[in-house]
């Protein structure tokens, strides 16, 4: 959601040009009738398929095209497919029954990863298993689209000789660089109605924003301070009470008591669902404008999506509560959060876990997760750390990535400059000496 700040009478806040495209993001038309996923996979692949066969045509000119059941041993040919990934340790609705009732857990919980796993290729024809150490199973999980070169082995899988993939799509010309500096702030994982939650820290949080924090000259900051983006987890609800059941009244004022505070707080912010906001599902949903009465009133206010993509003078921005990331970590390996982001924008996809082990609506007619448009910044929330990185593709783009730390255990928010994309932490503590 949007909303104007308030600012005191010495402030003039800079302005600049926004434009939300959350379209894509969003259940409209779309009706539930029992279908499941494979439609969504159909689509990534129908769409995926035809960028990779345009891409092909450079990579390797020189070799067919083949389908799985196409293949013939020993001769060496281009497969495009979606990745299966078979996992010992991937947990099953049969496991998450045992744990319920057992007091040691199966696996561990932060990583499903084994040495025996392995990928398949699959696309209407069939399906047949990779090999080779080209392809590492530790980097790639269910539902990514690529194109492979190599050859079908005498035991019937496909050796792997090299790999493409679809790398970061087209982007938008930047804009020429402004002298102004203008800021955009970004904040997540406020948990108002947790433990750990400091009510003091967000209040300085939102003085600094306002303009109502520290001299003329901190003053003269904040009027630079054009968006203010929370990336979920805002609320937390006790567990145990969203079970279902009739809520007693005692219980209603535990779920409703988070919510009025954050809706005292909000000034001028984007504010999108995650895992822990009270909504059913962790990728998609926007919150009801009826949960927030106090910010809905002002005609800036705005319900975003999750993943949610907008525009501000003229640079796009792109970003997630952090489920798409953390659920890559759980299923594949990385060196770092920023190191999954990048995988996702080289693979021109989101969330390619979903639906597999992300939960999301069932399409039937598109796959909303598939990234068209580079974006100059691309965030994250919920982070355990904050960490950034400036990446550039093969055609010039280049982006900003953000990893947003949770702000109730940290105290820190995150402040990106419009003008060259170069960003800072801002950090409020609240221990005295």
């Amino acid at each position: 959601m949007v909303m104007e700040i308030d600012s005191p009478k010495n402030v003039h806040r800079k302005q600049c040009n926004y434009e939300i495209s959350d379209e894509q993001y969003k259940i409209q038309k779309e009706t539930y009738k029992g279908q499941q996923y494979s439609h969504i996979y159909f689509a990534r692949l129908h769409l995926m398929r035809t960028i990779l066969h345009s891409l092909v045509s450079n990579w390797k000119p020189h070799l067919p095209v083949s389908t799985v059941l196409g293949l013939e041993e020993g001769k060496e040919c281009v497969i495009v497919g979606t990745v299966y990934k078979h996992m010992k340790l991937k947990p099953t609705i049969l496991d998450e029954y045992s744990k319920e009732r057992s007091a040691i857990p199966l696996v561990k919980p932060h990583n499903f990863m084994h040495p025996d796993d392995h990928l398949v290729l699959e696309d209407e024809s069939g399906r047949v298993k990779l090999s080779g150490d080209v392809l590492l199973p530790s980097v790639y999980v269910t539902g990514i689209v690529l194109a492979l070169h190599g050859k079908e082995t005498s035991v019937g899988d496909f050796l792997v000789l090299d790999i493409l993939e679809a790398d970061l799509p087209p982007q938008i010309e930047r804009p020429l660089i402004s002298s102004e500096d203008k800021y955009v702030i970004f904040v997540s994982g406020l948990s108002i109605g947790s433990s750990i939650s400091n009510p003091l820290q967000f209040q300085l949080l939102v003085d600094h924003i306002t303009g109502h924090l520290g001299d003329e000259k901190e003053q003269g900051i904040a009027a630079q301070i054009v968006h203010v983006v929370i990336c979920g987890n805002s609320v937390e609800i006790p567990r145990g009470i969203l079970n279902g059941q009739h809520l007693s009244a005692k219980d209603q004022t535990k779920l409703t008591e988070p919510l009025k505070e954050l809706d005292i707080q909000l000034n001028q912010v984007y504010l999108w669902t995650s895992c822990r906001d009270p909504v059913t599902q962790p990728i998609f949903p926007c919150l009801s404008r009826c949960l927030f009465p106090g910010s809905s009133a002002y005609n800036t206010f705005r319900s975003c999506t999750n993943p949610h993509c907008f525009e501000l003078d003229n640079l796009r921005f792109l970003g997630t509560s952090g489920q798409n990331v953390d659920n890559l970590e759980k299923y594949s390996e990385a060196k770092d959060k920023l190191e999954f982001m990048e995988r996702t924008l080289r693979w021109r996809h989101l969330a390619p876990t979903a639906p597999n082990t992300l939960g999301c609506y069932p399409f039937t007619d598109r796959d909303p997760f598939l990234i068209e448009s580079c974006p100059h910044v691309y965030f994250i929330g919920n982070q355990d750390k904050f960490d950034t990185r400036l990446i550039k593709g093969a055609e010039g783009q280049m982006v900003r990535l953000i990893a947003i730390p949770r702000f109730c255990e940290t105290g820190i928010a995150v402040m990106l400059n419009l003008r060259n994309l170069e960003c800072h932490t801002l950090s409020f503590g609240t221990e005295f000496s």
